[in-house]
């Protein structure tokens, strides 16, 4: 059974940081692009940033770019999203969600949830003074 997890939320003020993991079970993420999404309290979900199964091509949304960072760990079946200067948009539920189309390398396509699969839990993460 193919499943990923995620960890690492929490609750955090303003101008924090986080990292959240997203772990692979059942299958190795070597072959697999995999994307961050986040969906806040009546909000569609929104595509955060991907990374390519090498980890050479990344991808963002405009709204993290230059404060959050994917990257990923294959030895250790596991992707790792550090989101730094958090502000209170960014409290959602993240998720992260695997590929084997090749869509690191076009933000549109990056951030499409139809091209995933294999959605995990979620962690959730509050930005909150």
């Amino acid at each position: 059974q193919f499943e990923l997890v995620e960890s690492g939320g929490g609750l955090v003020q303003p101008g924090g940081s986080l990292r959240l993991s997203c772990v692979a079970s059942g299958f190795t993420l070597d072959d697999w692009t995999i994307a961050w999404f986040r969906q806040a309290p009546g909000k569609e979900r929104e595509g955060v940033s991907c990374i390519d199964s090498s980890g050479s091509t990344t991808n963002y949304a405009d709204s993290v770019q230059g404060r959050f960072t994917v990257s990923r760990d294959n030895a250790k079946n596991t992707v790792y999203l550090q989101m730094n200067d958090l502000k209170p948009e960014d409290t959602a539920l993240y998720y992260c969600g695997s590929t084997q189309v090749i869509v690191a390398t076009n933000q549109a396509a990056c951030l499409t949830s139809l091209f995933y699969a294999n959605w995990g839990q979620g962690t959730q993460v509050t930005v909150s003074s």
